[in-house]
């Protein structure tokens, strides 16, 4: 797993030897684990005799994505939004302090302000999604996290204060909904809502993102909207009542 976090956008393939010094291992041992990746086709060797990710995780990500319960109705209902607005629409869950996309649509063509994909990962703490998620979690182990692993700032507006993160997750949860006011990006807002399982536990969160000069005109609107999605969504998942046929009865 080591080796495999290595992996990114920024950087999307190592050699053995800048694996083994990043990690602080010896070359061969490296050697033998990243040739056993490779084997699992969890990594695939360039011409150069480098290392890329392999084809397995992505066929691994489907599998998630196909097997998340709530992702199939999920997607539908976030169809509608994006119909009815215009604007793109995401779906995220929450890992650690981090809010992962797994879904994400866009109306056609898209207006290319938003630069998310699905599988991207972005600091929970300036996110609308992140923030619904955080706000269902424990704020110990929350603020244990980013004492951790700090909260930096993607621009001016984004909290960086485990205080205000606090006041900030409070009223979230008080208000049902969150918004993220140019917190991520500068010119973008986002509404963002739980969807929660039958136990009324948040599994997700999802969002409508809208440009900046948009979204504060018809702030209330956008969140109304997303509000009605997310609930939607949820009621998706309860089991519905058994209907009896006449012999039955």
């Amino acid at each position: 797993m080591r080796v495999l976090d290595l992996f990114s956008l920024a950087r999307p393939e190592w050699g053995v030897g800048e694996v083994a010094r990043c990690l602080e291992l010896p070359k061969s041992t490296t050697s033998e684990l990243m040739a056993s990746l490779a084997d699992e086709r969890l990594l695939a060797r360039t011409a150069k005799g480098r290392y890329r990710l392999g084809w397995q995780l992505f066929e691994l990500s489907q599998t998630l994505l196909d097997t998340t319960e709530f992702r199939t109705e999920a997607r539908r209902l976030m169809e509608e939004l994006v119909r009815s607005w215009g604007e793109t629409v995401h779906l995220a869950v929450l890992d650690g302090v981090q809010a992962v996309y797994v879904e994400k649509l866009q109306p056609t063509p898209a207006i290319k302000i938003c630069i998310s994909r699905t599988g991207a990962r972005l600091p929970a703490h300036c996110s609308g999604v992140g923030k619904v998620l955080l706000a269902s979690s424990e704020w110990d182990h929350v603020a244990a996290l980013f004492e951790d692993q700090g909260m930096s700032a993607l621009t001016l507006n984004t909290i960086t204060s485990l205080d205000l993160l606090h006041k900030e997750l409070c009223k979230v949860r008080e208000q049902g909904y969150a918004l993220d006011e140019e917190e991520s990006m500068v010119g973008l807002c986002c509404a963002a809502a739980p969807i929660r399982d039958p136990a009324g536990t948040t599994v997700a969160a999802v969002s409508i993102s809208v440009p900046a000069y948009r979204f504060y005109t018809k702030e209330k609107d956008y969140t109304d909207a997303v509000l009605d999605t997310a609930w939607r969504i949820s009621e998706s998942a309860r089991p519905k009542p058994r209907e009896f046929s006449n012999q039955e009865m």
